[in-house]
């Protein structure tokens, strides 16, 4: 169980959050969503331990994370909104550079790295320079770099923005297997594709979380025009 509590975070004075609270359950992937300036990134940034919140806390399997951040961050797989790739390296040397330094042990390293490389589709452009990628395929590299571990928590900020239709698909399948093993939390503007694979839509307005929005039970099309109307609503 990942718990997120109350939640406020603030730059200088002003507030960017304020008492942002959800439940993500094991197999679960909660969509946060809202309009440039609603707070998701920084609530992304909160969530993977990057930035301090000014109250609140998050639980992680029953345990406050701030009492021993090293350990949530060995739990933690963490997409940018920004992609931080080393554009000279293919992504096999990456990845396993990247699981050396989140601390895997050297054993495990490369069946780690092949689990992440067959998981996010990127076989045949395994040992291909990272920077002659599409962006597509850099996509899929950062998340199996968010994958390399397994991770029980894994948060993605705006992991679907730029892509075409078909590599918006490809992103959901990957990510949809992740949620087997780990906790999702994932922020974008893609309703009507996140509504494929989302367990519930949080929506974040001025800092606030103004509605939240379970899909079971609901076809696609109704959840992606509550979605959208509690958007509008949130941005009157």
């Amino acid at each position: 169980m990942y718990e997120v509590r109350n939640i406020s975070f603030a730059y200088s004075k002003r507030k960017i959050l304020r008492d942002v609270s959800f439940v993500v359950s094991p197999g679960e992937t909660v969509a946060v969503v809202g309009s440039n300036g609603a707070g998701k990134t920084t609530l992304m940034k909160v969530l993977a331990d990057l930035a301090t919140p000014l109250s609140g806390s998050i639980i992680a399997d029953g345990q406050n994370v701030a009492l021993n951040p090293l350990r949530y961050r060995r739990q933690l797989g963490y997409m940018p909104e920004k992609l931080a790739l080393y554009e000279d390296m293919s992504p096999v040397r990456y990845l396993a550079y990247r699981a050396a330094v989140k601390g895997e042990m050297s054993r495990r390293i490369k069946r780690r790295v092949d689990e992440a490389v067959e998981m996010c589709r990127l076989r045949d452009f395994a040992r291909e320079r990272i920077g002659e990628l599409s962006l597509g395929c850099r996509k899929r590299v950062a998340l199996a770099d968010a994958l390399v571990l397994r991770p029980r928590v894994l948060v993605l900020d705006d992991p679907l923005a730029g892509m075409d239709a078909s590599m918006r698909r490809s992103a959901g399948e990957i990510i949809r297997e992740a949620a087997s093993f780990s906790s999702v939390v994932v922020t974008g503007h893609e309703t009507a594709d996140l509504a494929e694979w989302a367990s519930s839509f949080l929506v974040l307005s001025g800092g606030v979380v103004s509605a939240t929005i379970p899909t079971a039970g609901l076809e696609r099309d109704e959840l992606v025009a509550r979605v959208r109307a509690a958007l509008e609503k949130g941005a009157e």
